[in-house]
């Protein structure tokens, strides 16, 4: 027999609610409350707060160590997906709360920076697997000389790991 209030009250069968808990329609109510006080401008922001979270914890930001290398977890690829799931909310709360948006802004900033130099330090090992490495860059057109191929995307472009804002 079980010590525990609630568990013995789940094993019984009892419907009702124990002395001083709510009851299952109480419960209802105050969910159905918070659910209509809660926006989805709040919901995109709280996902936004949680990718950029995830993003840096996965990038291995956080304090947290492997215990298999005793070094922090790291796994690029769900960095990459945070990073582009952040992006894309950002827009709508423009619509919204522009002005608020700065901290947001910043945090997911550092985090591309920091992916980049993760990702830049880890090209090296996919050089080892096969993958093909970034074409040369063109030297500047001369002075005077207007470089027609502005337009179209670099290595760093190419590659994934730049943002352009816009693109």
């Amino acid at each position: 027999m079980s010590t525990d209030p609630i568990q013995a009250a789940s094993d019984s069968g009892a419907g009702e609610a124990l002395p001083g808990q709510p009851s299952e329609e109480e419960l209802r109510a105050a969910y159905e409350a918070e659910i209509s006080r809660v926006t989805s401008t709040d919901m995109i922001l709280q996902a936004v707060v949680s990718l950029l979270n995830i993003g840096g914890h996965r990038l291995g930001l956080s304090s947290e160590q492997s215990p298999a290398t005793g070094e922090p977890s790291r796994d690029l690829e769900q960095v990459r997906d945070a990073i582009d799931g952040a992006r894309a909310l950002l827009p709508i709360l423009e619509r919204r709360e522009p002005e608020s948006l700065r901290p947001l802004r910043d945090a997911l900033s550092q985090l591309q920076m920091a992916y980049a130099r993760e990702a830049g330090t880890s090209a090296p090992q996919a050089d080892r697997t096969g993958a093909q490495p970034a074409p040369a860059t063109k030297p500047a057109a001369p002075a005077g000389e207007e470089d027609k191929s502005q337009d179209a995307p670099g290595p760093a472009q190419s590659s994934g790991r730049l943002w352009v804002p816009g693109r």
